[in-house]
């Protein structure tokens, strides 16, 4: 059974057990608290916690449209930055594929395992070799129940017991639903039992972060859901491993191809390296990330730095061509994901291969000077000459044999405001006067700026009514102090005339100097008054909606549901500028901007 077979059979099977069939989002999520997505259920968040209704709440996966369901299947795009550096093995990916089954109301324990049990049973004709369940603490009962579920299904199955590292799920960056979780084990080609799926039962909120939960909690942290849910996950790679009976998820055919394009005498670890990172490469272009030096685009230049670190090591040798590889990963995953974008993968790649290309000629020759190679040479090689790492302890050979990524880090770490991996709230996780989750802000300086760019993104949307039509709505934002991040619903890219009449429409605006203001009235009338609201939020019976009105002409330039802070002026704003637009998703397209003066 092929890996396109196993995607077709798992979808099918839940679309007619009553689940509707939701496209992957983008491996940028709407939750600032994580910087990639990392799991199936991070865009149904909102229906666990009671945000968002799966009935009438328009999903964006779906172009606004409502699941119409309490139950949801999808296979999601996901990457972890934390395995980059164990990728070379057996088993660790950047990239991968979860393919999940998601409950809101809809169903809990007893037919989630059905389903589990069934699909990998009958369906895919595996053998359950033992599962496991949660067995209790202090504060939360064993889950006698799954283990009764078990017993009825399948007298044979063996059903142990573990505790909360294991059988206890908490959320994905911060507050979120948590529960415990039955794993499901079966045999490998190798003869090896393995984790094949993970099925979390959301029956808690916790208050913090899955991290919080391994170090211990009290029961303050923790409250009763009032919705029950299920959270599946499964990896396509390990599944198709099994399915095919191969030895590792490199030998199927997710991989093989790439592989077999590779030179027979480059080792393994190495082909494993390139061809994981290709298709983090292509995917995280694709959605829009673009190599730099900080979050996300930092992640993805170590992936496309080591993979031409290779290309220039072995050009003699064992030549091959990053961008081959590339094209190889766009044919095999397009039918699937549509939203892969070869122009796009072609150009980023050849712009960061020109510069790659510059760093390498101006810092080998310091990096032949230098005797010894620690952190603090490896970072000066990188700040100075803008060595990377990946080439620096390539090619530094012995003398750069105490030199590891994760000191590397640290030291790069100190050199950034914002920390690459979104560990840390954005600005310094500590001591804010302003954090709503969208907007922080440390100091009074830091609150004028976010509160300047705050009321940017109202007079953005605007903008971009007036320009491209009203049926454009928001689809998430995010601020730092040094910009604007704004997502909305649209299907192609911005021509250079639109971008500059939203520009200049904005900084019309901004011109004119208006009064901001706002007026408190309850939500239905806030509706019917025309005022722009996001159908992901969960509004109070009474909101603000704030207004920018020249109140002389009686002219309204923009009306939004909005907690604040903004502007008393839009002359405060200063001069609005568009930096980047890019694609997210399907349908969804991201501008980044700042304010000037």
């Amino acid at each position: 059974m092929s890996s396109s077979e196993i995607r077709k059979k798992f979808l099918d099977y839940f679309a007619a057990h009553g689940h509707a069939v939701v496209p992957s989002s983008s491996l940028l999520p709407d939750d600032p608290s994580v910087l990639l997505t990392t799991a199936g259920m991070q865009q149904f968040k909102p229906y666990y916690t009671g945000e968002a209704d799966p009935m009438v709440s328009p999903h964006p996966a779906l172009k606004g449209v409502p699941l119409g369901k309490k139950n949801a299947t999808s296979i999601q795009k996901c990457f972890r930055t934390s395995d980059i550096d164990e990728v070379g093995d057996d088993t660790h990916l950047t990239f991968f594929e979860m393919m999940g089954n998601f409950s809101f109301g809809g169903y809990f324990k007893k037919e989630a395992i059905k389903y589990v049990y069934e699909f990998i049973a009958k369906e895919m004709g595996l053998r359950v070799e033992y599962v496991t369940i949660f067995q209790g603490n202090e504060s939360i009962p064993r889950d006698f129940e799954s283990a009764e579920i078990w017993r009825l299904l399948n007298p044979a199955i063996e059903v142990r017991e573990a505790g909360m590292e294991d059988n206890f799920w908490g959320p994905t960056g911060s507050r979120g639903p948590c529960g415990p979780t039955t794993e499901i084990y079966i045999k490998n080609a190798k003869g090896e039992s393995v984790e094949i799926w993970n099925v979390v039962f959301n029956e808690y909120l916790c208050a913090g972060s899955r991290e919080d939960l391994m170090s211990g909690f009290g029961d303050h942290t923790l409250e009763k859901l009032e919705v029950l849910g299920v959270d599946t996950g499964m990896g396509l790679e390990r599944l198709t491993m099994t399915v095919q009976q191969k030895a590792t998820i490199f030998d199927t055919d997710l991989f093989a191809p790439l592989m077999d394009m590779l030179p027979e005498r480059l080792d393994t670890r190495k082909k494993r390296i390139i061809a994981d990172h290709c298709r983090g490469t292509a995917f995280l272009l694709s959605d829009g990330v673009r190599p730099s030096n900080k979050e996300a685009g930092y992640v993805l230049r170590r992936l496309m730095r080591r993979v031409m670190v290779y290309e220039y090591i072995y050009r003699q040798a064992n030549p091959f061509d990053t961008l081959s590889v590339l094209e190889k990963v766009t044919s095999m995953y397009q039918q699937f994901y549509p939203e892969l974008d070869w122009n796009v993968i072609y150009e980023e790649t050849i712009k960061e291969k020109e510069k790659f290309e510059k760093s390498v000629a101006r810092g080998l020759r310091e990096l032949e000077k230098t005797t010894v190679i620690g952190t603090e040479a490896a970072f000066r090689l990188y700040e100075t000459f803008g060595l990377p790492y990946e080439i620096i302890k390539e090619l530094g050979g012995i003398k750069a044999e105490q030199l590891n990524r994760q000191d590397f880090d640290v030291r790069f770490k100190k050199h950034q405001e914002i920390s690459r991996a979104g560990q840390e709230a954005k600005f310094g996780g500590h001591g804010l006067i302003l954090d709503t989750g969208e907007l922080r802000a440390r100091d009074e300086e830091e609150l004028k700026k976010v509160t300047r760019l705050h009321t940017a993104t109202h007079l953005l949307q605007a903008g971009l009514r007036k320009v491209l039509g009203d049926s454009i709505h928001q689809d998430g934002s995010d601020i730092t102090v040094e910009r604007l991040r704004f997502d909305f619903n649209f299907d192609r890219k911005l021509t250079d005339e639109e971008i500059k009449q939203v520009e200049g429409w904005v900084n019309e605006i901004v011109k004119r100097d208006v009064p901001m203001g706002f007026t408190n009235m309850p939500f239905e009338k806030a509706k019917a008054s025309g005022a722009l609201y996001s159908n992901k939020e969960k509004y109070p019976a009474v909101v603000k909606v704030y207004s920018a009105q020249d109140h002389a002409t009686g002219e309204v330039f923009t009306k939004e549901l909005c907690g604040g802070p903004h502007v008393t002026h839009t002359g405060e704003v200063g001069v609005f500028k568009i930096t980047k637009q890019e694609a997210v998703s399907a349908g969804v397209r991201r501008i980044r901007a700042i304010v000037e003066g």
